[in-house]
C-alpha cells in the first residue's frame, strides 16, 4: 500500500470525525474513497481528508447535505481546466453566496458564545457570593 494512501481509522483520527460519519458521508455521495486496498479496505488520499474537512467545517454553521454537496461541486469544477469565463463567474459567485452564509452564521454564534459567557460569569458569581455566606 502506498504512503499517500489512508485507511479510514486515520483519516478519522485526522479529521476527528467518527468511522460512522465518514461511512455516511460515503454513502450519501459527499466523499468516495479513492481507492480499495487488495482486501477490500477503504483507501483515502490528501483530497479526500480535504473534502471531509470541508464538510466538517460547514456542519457545525448549519449547512445542510445538499449545500455541502453543491459546494463541493462547485470547487470541484472551478478546480477544472475546462471553463468558460461564463462558467467560472457562476461558480465564483456560487462560492461567494456560502462564503456570506457562514460570514453570517459566525456571527450569529459570536454572539451566542457572547450571551453563554456572561451567563457563566453570573453563575459563578452566584457561587461566590453563596459561598462566602455561608463563612
Amino acid at each position: 500500500m502506498s504512503s499517500e494512501h489512508m485507511q479510514i481509522g486515520e483519516v478519522a483520527a485526522r479529521t476527528e470525525l467518527s468511522l460512522r460519519t465518514i461511512r455516511h458521508y460515503e454513502e450519501t455521495g459527499l466523499v468516495i474513497p479513492s481507492a480499495r486496498s487488495q482486501g477490500g479496505f477503504r483507501l483515502y488520499t490528501e483530497a479526500d481528508v480535504a473534502r471531509l474537512m470541508v464538510i466538517r467545517r460547514m456542519k457545525p454553521l448549519g449547512f445542510t447535505l445538499e449545500q455541502m454537496r453543491d459546494l463541493l461541486e462547485a470547487t470541484d469544477r472551478l478546480d477544472s481546466d475546462q471553463l468558460t469565463s461564463d462558467e467560472r463567474t457562476e461558480l465564483l459567485e456560487r462560492i461567494r453566496r456560502y462564503e456570506q452564509g457562514a460570514t453570517e452564521q459566525v456571527e450569529r454564534l459570536r454572539v451566542q458564545l457572547a450571551r453563554a459567557e456572561e451567563f457563566a460569569g453570573t453563575l459563578r458569581g452566584r457561587l461566590a457570593r453563596g459561598r462566602h455566606a455561608g463563612a
